[in-house]
């Protein structure tokens, strides 16, 4: 997003060459790709501490309501199940209800002290249930990885929960990446690898010095110690320290901003640039671009994990902070049912009328190599 100060830099056509060359081409579409992957990312930054706050304020606030809710009403099915007017069907149903909405209360919501009222209803103790369970998961997730990516876990790793298996996965992957690279880098260079690295390094080294070049003439004009004027030499500060910031970054958008902005150069100058300069120009530009691309995706991922999104599924800012608003009003809707149902449900006949037609689901299918890498 430009400022009103702010100057578009670009190639314009020219009296002298009527079509613009491959790198100036190139050069025109990388200023445009970058200015609009920091607007993108400035909408980013401006919506994540809104949407964080919406979280705290709104969303998170609801979940409290709703999950009390539902220990009440796990509670009031507790008091039912030894009732007369509840049969044996009945009574399985009830288990069934208490069970599964107890689990999710204390394994994604952390409320612990449910653990009396599930195991009242089983056999065996919630805490050792669920550990054996985690850890049959993690020894499947072993075979399988070892079948299908050639990777061995060792038994010695503690693979009780998916984020330890997790964990050990991607240490494991590491490990074996860090033993490629050490064969690899042994390997004796052939005269053609040698070549190509020292040209990659020169290359590499012109890219560095044109960014330098840009950032030497804005130092050396803005340099606030040579100013003798207190309010000129307090403006070149500021915007000497936003050229240092560009630098470090390699940002060599803003750098060419702030040169148009300060009249260091002109149209003239950028539709004049050498073509060797300017494709070492359209390198920097791409390094820019690609890191901004990264950066944009690493947050759009995140939501994406956050909110068990497909990562193929588009996500803008203004998406984000619509599906919150749904998500925050879905939420409400749910609230007011659930008070309907548990004061309907304190009536025994009317929660006896809704067990008759309750059936209980089939169980989930045993979870797959997919499942755990997109979970």
């Amino acid at each position: 997003m430009k400022t009103s100060n702010q100057k578009i830099v670009h190639i314009q056509d020219s009296a002298d060459s009527k079509v613009l060359s491959k790198a100036q081409k190139l050069f025109n579409s990388l200023i445009k790709k970058i200015d609009g992957q920091k607007s993108l990312l400035k909408q980013w930054q401006e919506t994540i501490p809104n949407y964080q706050s919406q979280v705290r304020s709104e969303y998170e606030p609801l979940w409290e309501q709703y999950n009390q809710q539902r220990v009440e009403l796990v509670y009031l099915f507790d008091a039912a199940y030894p009732q007369k007017l509840f049969h044996k069907t009945d009574r399985n149903k009830l288990k069934h209800l208490i069970e599964d909405i107890v689990t999710e209360l204390i394994l994604e919501h952390g409320m612990e002290e449910l653990k009396d009222l599930y195991n009242k209803y089983n056999d065996t103790d919630f805490d050792t249930e669920n550990q054996g369970a985690d850890e049959d998961v993690g020894e499947m997730m072993k075979a399988m990885f070892k079948e299908m990516m050639g990777v061995e876990i060792d038994d010695d790793v503690d693979v009780s929960s998916p984020e330890k298996f997790q964990a050990a996965l991607q240490a494991k992957l590491a490990e074996a990446q860090a033993q490629k690279e050490e064969k690899r880098s042994k390997r004796k260079k052939t005269a053609k690898q040698l070549e190509k690295e020292a040209k990659l390094a020169e290359e590499q080294q012109n890219v560095s010095k044109s960014i330098q070049e840009v950032y030497r003439k804005l130092a050396s004009s803005l340099h606030p110690d040579r100013e003798p004027d207190e309010a000129e030499r307090e403006r070149k500060t500021k915007i000497m320290q936003e050229v240092n910031v560009a630098y470090s970054k390699k940002d060599l958008l803003r750098l060419l901003e702030l040169q148009i902005e300060l009249e260091h150069i002109d149209q003239v100058h950028l539709n004049n640039i050498a073509e060797d300069r300017l494709k070492h120009f359209n390198k920097i530009l791409q390094g820019q671009l690609r890191e901004l691309q990264q950066e944009i995706e690493s947050i759009e991922r995140g939501f994406k994990m956050q909110l068990n999104w497909s990562p193929f599924l588009d996500l803008t800012p203004e998406g984000l902070m619509k599906k919150l608003e749904y998500d925050i009003q879905s939420m409400q809707h749910d609230i007011d049912r659930l008070k309907v149902d548990i004061e309907d449900f304190s009536v025994p006949q009317t929660l006896k009328a809704f067990l008759k037609t309750y059936k209980i689901p089939k169980p989930p299918k045993q979870p797959s190599l997919e499942d755990f890498l997109f979970r």
